[in-house]
């Protein structure tokens, strides 16, 4: 179900966010996350709605970011949500059981605490600092990382300033995947970035 590169949009990029969604679909990636914490909401709904359209037609997983009520309303693939965002064996209720939900986790701690079930995937980080979340957490670096996979309930993807060159140090760990954003959405052809890193992680 989860694949090797996870693409999470960006609100500031220089190209639009639906042009972001459709490079990265058409690029391989198994799952796109729409990340906007300050548009409205009727309006996240409509573009969510849009990109749903674009990924379904390619067998590609939308994910919202934070936004619960969204995800309810455009019957989204998964949502993903922080350590900050709620209780996720509440948020779990909400969204039912075929709503897959992602979790950010930051330290091993939060990793131990966190619900044995009902959690689709961990996106541990940031194994390094990133500009696209200047209030992130201290990066974990693949040390870090690899801990983290260890004691997983779950599948764990990696975030936070990764993208060419990382795959097999990122596999080395026992991550299942990556989730990236500069490295895809600021990429002079976002489509062929998100095809090598595919490709880097089918070889590392």
């Amino acid at each position: 179900m989860i694949g090797a590169v996870y693409v999470v949009t960006d609100a500031h990029a220089p190209l639009g966010v639906l042009d972001q969604v459709r490079a990265a679909a058409a690029g391989g990636a198994w799952a796109v996350q729409l990340r906007d914490k300050q548009m409205a909401t009727p309006a996240f709904c409509d573009l969510a709605r849009e990109a749903l359209a674009v990924l379904s037609a390619l067998g590609v997983k939308l994910f919202i970011n934070d936004r619960v009520d969204v995800a309810i309303a455009v019957e989204a693939d998964g949502l993903h949500i922080g350590q900050s965002d709620g209780d996720p064996a509440v948020i779990l209720n909400r969204i039912g059981p075929e709503m897959m939900l992602g979790l950010s986790v930051e330290t091993l701690g939060q990793c131990r605490a966190m619900p044995q079930a009902g959690i689709t995937y961990i996106g541990a980080g940031p194994v390094r600092a990133t500009a696209t979340k200047p209030d992130h957490a201290v990066p974990i670096g693949m040390a870090g990382l690899r801990d983290i996979v260890a004691v997983a309930p779950c599948p764990v993807i990696a975030i936070g300033g990764i993208g060419a060159g990382d795959a097999s140090a990122l596999k080395a760990t026992g991550a299942v995947g990556m989730a990236v954003v500069s490295a895809v959405t600021r990429a002079p052809d976002p489509q062929a970035a998100t095809r090598k890193l595919i490709t880097e992680w089918s070889m590392a």
